[in-house]
């Protein structure tokens, strides 16, 4: 039997790279699109830049956010949550701006949740009071107290004064107050009293609720809600 001549049956070299070249281009749009989708519905990766919830969460610590926290799930006191500027907050915060390709690759990368979230918009702090709360301090080193009742704030950096000044705050509707865990060195809603809304943030401003340190390795683990766990949420 005559034999067909060899090559006869086999691509060319060029339909050879255009086929490894369409498979790696189909693999790279399914991966931009399940990370879209996950970023969109489930969770998104930021990172820390500040030391103001020391020692929970530390400078370049890089978090794992649920977005399932405000909804459809509902937000408790003690959760610790990642937030949009509601206005004025990082006003005073110093920034390097990125430019040109750089930003363009960063953007796109932030974008898709493939690079974490900076805290250029962002920002990371454990919710004190709910809608309808009153959150009151009578003097700089006495306990938060919520709705008349001192919270039981293990998670406060060692030596931090929980309150830092006096004041009183009735939480409205659809807003939350937020504190730092290392209150003598966290720019919260203590600090944006003369802002609207009184220091409280807008729900509508809450990204999701950050659940694991992911990185380093040497810090991985559960974030967790101390004031669930302890019954005061």
């Amino acid at each position: 039997m005559r034999q067909p001549a060899h090559g006869a049956d086999a691509p060319s070299a060029g339909a050879r790279v255009w086929g490894w070249f369409r498979e790696i281009a189909i693999i790279a749009v399914a991966a931009l699109v399940l990370s879209l989708i996950i970023k969109t519905f489930f969770f998104q990766s930021f990172w820390i830049p500040s030391g103001s919830m020391h020692p929970t969460l530390l400078e370049g610590d890089r978090i794992l956010v649920t977005k399932w926290r405000p909804d459809p799930l509902e937000l408790r006191r003690g959760d610790v949550i990642v937030f949009k500027d509601p206005g004025g907050w990082l006003s005073g915060e110093e920034t390097v701006p990125v430019t040109g390709v750089q930003k363009g690759v960063q953007d796109l990368l932030q974008f898709v949740g493939l690079l974490p979230e900076d805290s250029g918009e962002h920002l990371v702090k454990r919710v004190i009071g709910l809608p309808g709360d009153t959150v009151e301090c009578d003097s700089a080193d006495s306990q938060v107290k919520v709705n008349g009742v001192a919270l039981q704030e293990d998670y406060l950096a060692q030596g931090s004064q929980p309150c830092g000044a006096e004041f009183t705050i009735t939480v409205p509707a659809d807003s939350l107050w937020v504190m730092g865990d290392n209150r003598d060195n966290s720019a919260d809603s203590r600090y944006h009293m003369g802002l609207p809304g009184g220091g409280t943030i807008p729900m509508s401003s809450v990204v999701g609720t950050a659940f694991v340190t992911v990185w380093p390795i040497d810090h991985w683990g559960g974030i967790g809600n101390p004031l669930v766990d302890s019954g005061q949420a």
